[in-house]
């Protein structure tokens, strides 16, 4: 290939990241940085209120094995949270997976993000062989029973909600694309806002209020505004007595 002069952009003639994914439909998902950071926003606002933070487990990524009957097959859920079990296996250990004959607990609520290559497994929209493994939609509605299965398409922003309703899931009608679940006194809904430096619609938890559910880094920028104001009020109080407020921000 030959340059021309002047030099024409690389994105003119050579591919992009949209011709190379890390996702192909003929591959299994391997995670891009939406399949990163999507998760851990879940992660960081799923406070369930009538749970310690030491009953609850959550997992992005992680082998999930469901049948004991057939103990090497599993699946690989992008979230999912299990209620009423240690943060620690064993009350000591971070976990290498989650293993349901040994936990006792089924994951309480499922959610995948829909991928090229798992569209139609994640809707439940595939068949398969009898000597195969059943599809991520038998082992979540069928096998484990989890009680809500979300899925989410980042491209369309298109929220899908699924409930157990007897033995099969039923969708539920998702009003603004919010949804709240009373058991664990959280809802589910799409926000638009920054995070990790990318303005988008990301899926996030909010409260009976219908507040969404601070992470780590906006409660630390809260807690700073409010000692800031805390400390204007202080300063104007003060000078209204005649007295100039020395906080010890000054270099001596």
């Amino acid at each position: 290939m030959y340059q021309t002069d002047p030099p024409r952009s690389p994105k003119k003639f050579l591919p992009t990241m949209y011709d190379l994914p890390s996702e192909y439909p003929e591959e299994p998902g391997l995670p891009d940085e939406y399949h990163l950071l999507q998760p851990q926003l879940l992660r960081e606002t799923f406070s369930p209120s009538n749970y310690s933070e030491d009953q609850v487990f959550v997992a992005t990524d992680l082998n999930l094995y469901y049948d004991v009957r057939h103990p090497l097959w599993y699946k690989r859920p992008d979230w999912f949270a299990v209620l009423g079990v240690p943060r620690l296996y064993e009350q000591k250990e971070l976990r290498l997976s989650y293993v349901t004959w040994q936990e006792g607990v089924n994951p309480f609520v499922v959610l995948e993000l829909l991928s090229p290559g798992t569209e139609k497994e994640d809707l439940g929209q595939t068949l398969r062989d009898a000597n195969q493994p059943p599809t991520k939609w038998e082992v979540y509605e069928q096998i484990l029973r989890v009680p809500y299965y979300i899925v989410f398409d980042r491209y369309t922003d298109h929220l899908l909600f699924f409930q157990l309703a007897g033995s099969r899931y039923a969708e539920l009608d998702l009003p603004q694309s919010r949804i709240w679940i009373n058991d664990i006194r959280l809802g589910l809904g799409l926000w638009q806002g920054v995070y990790q430096g990318c303005d988008r619609q990301w899926l996030r938890w909010y409260d009976h209020l219908g507040n969404w559910i601070l992470t780590p880094e906006e409660r630390e920028k809260q807690i700073g505004q409010r000692e800031r104001r805390r400390a204007e009020r202080l300063a104007e109080q003060l000078r209204t007595l005649g007295i100039e407020p020395d906080f010890g921000d000054e270099e001596d």
